[in-house]
């Protein structure tokens, strides 16, 4: 199961003229060894359901039978999701089937990655002016049951101090997320020894 999540980090507050050099990943050569060190060049706004977020995006893929996080990948908050998909496809997976949401609707690549072997889930996206059909809504639904799962892994961080992040720069963000997910995981392998199927 594959899904994105954007990753809050705290809001910069530039003037136009710092913004336009920011864009370009660099900083003002006006600003302080202490204001350098402050402020988050890499971070981006991205808007969804209507409000602006800044911060990052992770990308994760979740075991579908026991909710383990496989791969993962953080990436800009204005990057779209899509972008990547095939990277957090775990290639040791012995399932073949992938389940994703809408959002990832991209049938040049569907075509490519069912040539080698994978089974795309992938829920239908409405065309401008057209609504979906009675099947597609039917297989949407279906196909939810199970993508749905990639949403616990994601609510299951929140008593973990949540995703928010009090660190600058996507190098931090990348460390601090990949030690939420071994911790997740760890927890997660927990459970499932206590409850006594076998996790791997």
């Amino acid at each position: 199961m594959i899904d994105a999540s954007i990753v809050p980090v705290p809001k910069q507050t530039l003037n136009k003229d710092e913004k336009v050099v920011v864009q370009q990943e660099a900083m003002p050569a006006e600003w302080s060894p202490a204001k350098r060190r402050q402020k988050d060049v890499q971070g981006r706004w991205t808007k969804k359901h209507g409000k602006s977020h800044f911060g990052f995006k992770l990308s994760s893929s979740v075991d579908r039978r026991h909710k383990l996080i496989r791969r993962m990948h953080v990436s800009t908050a204005s990057e779209h999701d899509t972008l990547h998909f095939e990277q957090v496809i775990g290639p040791g997976n012995t399932s073949r089937d992938v389940w994703a949401d809408k959002g990832y609707v991209d049938g040049e690549r569907e075509q490519r990655l069912g040539e080698k072997g994978w089974w795309l889930h992938i829920q239908s996206k409405a065309q401008a002016g057209r609504l979906l059909s009675e099947c597609q809504e039917r297989r949407n639904r279906r196909i939810d049951k199970t993508r749905v799962r990639v949403e616990h892994v994601f609510a299951s961080l929140d008593p973990m101090g949540g995703k928010a992040l009090r660190s600058i720069g996507l190098a931090w963000a990348t460390l601090y997320l990949n030690w939420k997910a071994a911790a997740y995981n760890l927890r997660r392998l927990c459970s499932l020894m206590e409850v006594g199927p076998a996790p791997f």
